[in-house]
């Protein structure tokens, strides 16, 4: 680590700077310069206070600290909000999709999340939204990290994912009887048991819920990446989600799909490759927000050949490979909002800042970028008042690097010092 810790607390409390803060625990940052947020540009030298896990105040200069307070002396150092991933799979690596299900218990998705946890979070991610999970994998490292047991982010989880039967996100490719064993629970056909699905996510745990609107990259089914819901059935999962106060992330690719599920009101489209002008006028007419995730292009282009994916998914991945290049670009020009995402997971965690040069690579300046990572993707979270920024009240969700990122976006892509939740991440 490139920073100076020097601590008042006796040696043996430092070692537990990971727990849970202590009632009225203070700690005292100075940093060189400080990015309040996306809109603002560095200050000089400046002093970050933070109380209980919360920012209590932003002052110029290095102050004196408070006798009993821990100082954390970031010379030479930039500070800004930690960012916001709204597209991981935590508790997956990338390869073996086919198979894992059928060879992997769930409960090894907690110790293949615990590990990614804590890669993502020192990879300067403060908040992650888990898009798709076994049933209470994702929960358990939800809780884990809430309570300090384990290093990593704040995660906002939907735990298993609504397809139809035999779609994009049910086990296909299997004998009749290994699909059914290995059945989630959340396939569903018609508006009315959608919904019931909708009530059943929420029931069990479900922060958010995540959809398979249209085919997929990477699943057996190679019938075409459209539509797989009709549209009421997706209205009926809005609309049930929106009455239980939760949102709704739908996986789509094809342009009739995602123009289909902002119509029913989806909230976000994750993905949305072949999105087209008409699709693009739906969703800015519907507030729906796109997650382009081109992390996830750029890892699964990385993996062809190599005997990883089976032929069905290579040729569909050999298909997607240049529209993943400019699709996000055009939705830009045609109005669409876009919010930070990266299917981590697809590729290796840790990575995840990375998407931000892509991001650039598609047209989006510096700021864009780092608003999308940041206020932006706070807001698709409904936590603007919580996270995305530096500022008194706010989550003490922060990170440090060397250089500014308004000016060279790549050292993102080394992190040298995260605090999620006032808690030091090592």
């Amino acid at each position: 680590m490139k920073f100076t810790h020097t601590l008042t607390v006796p040696a043996a409390a430092a070692l537990a700077l990971f727990a849970a803060p202590a009632a009225a625990d203070t700690t005292i940052i100075h940093a060189e310069s400080v990015i309040k947020d996306a809109g603002s540009e560095p200050t000089g030298r400046a002093t970050v206070t933070v109380t209980d896990g919360r920012i209590v105040s932003i002052e110029d200069g290095w102050s004196e600290v408070p006798e009993g307070a821990t100082m954390i002396h970031l010379e030479g150092k930039t500070v800004m909000p930690g960012m916001i991933d709204l597209h991981t799979h935590l508790t997956g690596d990338p390869g073996g999709d086919f198979w894992k299900e059928a060879t992997e218990p769930d409960d090894w998705g907690v110790v293949v999340g615990a590990k990614n946890a804590r890669l993502t979070a020192l990879a300067g991610f403060t908040t992650v939204r888990e898009a798709g999970s076994a049933q209470h994998t994702a929960f358990s490292l939800r809780r884990g990290t809430a309570e300090g047991l384990i290093p990593g982010p704040r995660i906002v989880a939907a735990g298993p994912a609504l397809a139809i039967v035999g779609g994009h996100g049910d086990v296909s490719g299997f004998r009749p009887e290994i699909n059914e064993l290995l059945d989630s629970g959340y396939t569903c056909t018609g508006a009315v048991e959608c919904a019931e699905k909708v009530r059943l996510a929420s029931q069990n745990g479900a922060d958010t819920i995540k959809i398979t609107a249209t085919g997929g990259v990477l699943s057996q089914q190679g019938r075409g990446l459209e539509a797989h819901f009709t549209f009421d059935e997706m209205k009926s999962i809005a609309d049930t989600a929106d009455t239980l106060g939760l949102k709704v992330m739908a996986h789509a690719h094809g342009a009739r799909g995602i123009e289909m599920a902002a119509k029913a009101g989806i909230d976000t489209i994750e993905h949305g490759t072949y999105i087209d002008e008409q699709a693009a006028e739906a969703m800015v007419e519907n507030g729906t927000v796109l997650v382009p995730t081109l992390m996830a292009f750029q890892g699964i282009s990385e993996r062809l050949g190599k005997g990883i994916y089976t032929p069905v998914v290579e040729e569909k991945v050999r298909a997607v490979a240049e529209t993943a290049r400019v699709f996000m670009g055009k939705a830009r020009d045609w109005g669409v909002t876009i919010a930070f995402g990266t299917d981590a997971g697809v590729f290796d965690h840790g990575r995840n800042a990375q998407e931000l040069s892509l991001m650039m690579q598609q047209g989006m300046t510096a700021r864009e970028a780092l608003a999308a990572a940041t206020t932006g993707a706070a807001e698709v979270l409904d936590m603007t008042n919580e996270i995305g920024r530096i500022a008194p009240g706010y989550s003490a969700d922060i990170i440090a690097f060397d250089g500014n990122p308004l000016t060279d976006i790549t050292v993102l892509e080394d992190v040298d010092f995260v605090m999620v939740r006032g808690r030091v991440i090592e």
